[in-house]
């Protein structure tokens, strides 16, 4: 079975800092471009970052760029993402997201708040 495990949401003030972290098992991990998107109160799920498995090639929403870094560690089965300078409208459920476009796969995990107060 497939599981993406966020961690490390909270509630921090604006112009802070947070660290998300999303564990993956049940697949090789190495194989999956991970991304994370984020979905916040009566708004639509907006993708914010992704990281490709096969060069590590990143990209970012325009409203996270030179705030936001995604990295991974393939022997930790581990994603982040680096948030710093937060803003009040960072604040949403941010999900993690594994792809393995060939083969039509695509997983989802059960997300982690971030609350960003002004």
């Amino acid at each position: 079975e497939v599981q993406l495990v966020e961690s490390g949401g909270g509630l921090v003030q604006a112009g802070g800092s947070l660290r998300l972290s999303c564990a993956a098992s049940g697949l090789t991990f190495d194989d999956y471009a991970i991304g994370w998107y984020r979905q916040a109160p009566g708004k639509e799920r907006e993708a914010v970052s992704c990281i490709r498995s096969s060069d590590g090639r990143t990209n970012y929403a325009d409203s996270v760029k030179g705030r936001f870094t995604i990295s991974r560690d393939n022997a930790k089965n581990t994603v982040y993402l680096q948030m710093n300078s937060l803003k009040p409208e960072d604040t949403a459920v941010y999900y993690c997201n594994a792809k393995r476009s060939v083969l039509g796969r695509n997983y989802w995990g059960q997300g982690t708040q971030v609350t960003v107060s002004s």
